[in-house]
C-alpha cells in the first residue's frame, strides 16, 4: 500500500496526484478533481485503492478552501495555487467520501486491518464533517404537537 501515514497525501498515489495538478495548467486543476470524485462518488461496483485515496486527497483540496477547513500537507500535496472551488464540489466530496467508507471500497478494507485503521476513518469523518456538519440533537420540541 506505499502508505506511510493516515493523511490525505501520505500515500504514494496522492503524492503522485499532487504532482499531477502542479503539471497540469491552472484551468484544468478543477476538472482534475471533478473528475477524481465524480468517479468515487458514482460507483456502483466496488472502488479500489487508488480510486479511494484520489477521492480523499480532492475532498481534502476542497475542505482546505473551505471557511473551517486547513491547509493541506506542502510536502506531498500539490505546490501550485489551486482555483477558487466551487461550492458544489462540496457535496460531490461528500459522497465521494461516503463511497470511500462503504462496504464497497477497497481502501476502508485494507484500512479496516491496520494498526492506525481507526483514526484513518476519524480523519475522513472529520474530512466530512467540515463539508456537511452533523446537524446537533435538539433538546427541546419547538411547536408542541
Amino acid at each position: 500500500m506505499g502508505t506511510w501515514d493516515i493523511g490525505p497525501f501520505d500515500n504514494d498515489t496522492t503524492a503522485d496526484f499532487g504532482g499531477d495538478l502542479d503539471e497540469a495548467a491552472s484551468e484544468e486543476r478543477e476538472s482534475m478533481i471533478r473528475g477524481v470524485l465524480g468517479r468515487a462518488a458514482d460507483t456502483v461496483d466496488y472502488l479500489d485503492t487508488s480510486g479511494g485515496e484520489r477521492a480523499v486527497a480532492a475532498a481534502a483540496l476542497v475542505v482546505a478552501q473551505h471557511p473551517d477547513g486547513e491547509p493541506v500537507s506542502a510536502i506531498c500535496g500539490p505546490s501550485e495555487p489551486l482555483p477558487v472551488l466551487p461550492a458544489d464540489l462540496r457535496t460531490l466530496a461528500v459522497d465521494a467520501l461516503d463511497q470511500v467508507v462503504s462496504e464497497l471500497s477497497e481502501l476502508a478494507e485494507l484500512w479496516a486491518g491496520a494498526a492506525n485503521g481507526s483514526k484513518w476513518r476519524q480523519d475522513i469523518t472529520r474530512l466530512r464533517n467540515i463539508l456537511d456538519p452533523p446537524v446537533p440533537p435538539q433538546e427541546e420540541a419547538l411547536f408542541e404537537i
